[in-house]
């Protein structure tokens, strides 16, 4: 799968990922994709709580060990 844009957000602590990841969403255009790498545990349920919040589509979650990625599409 490609991505229009990826952060790496590993080490941070809620809210830091919800709160880059915003950021980055921020700066693409409607229907783009953001990939998100993260290592706080917590993200997984932080991710499908933003995303129903903000409208944005939360498209695909994976667990690989410690590292969390989300792929989430701008609205």
């Amino acid at each position: 799968m490609n991505f229009d844009k990826e952060i790496d957000t590993s080490g941070l602590n809620c809210p830091l990922p919800i709160l880059k990841a915003k950021k980055a969403l921020a700066e693409l255009q409607s229907g783009q994709t953001l990939k998100v790498v993260a290592t706080d545990p917590g993200s997984l349920r932080d991710f499908q709580a933003f995303t129903k919040q903000t409208g944005h589509e939360l498209i695909d979650q994976q667990t690989a060990g410690t590292i969390f990625i989300h792929v989430l599409r701008r609205r």
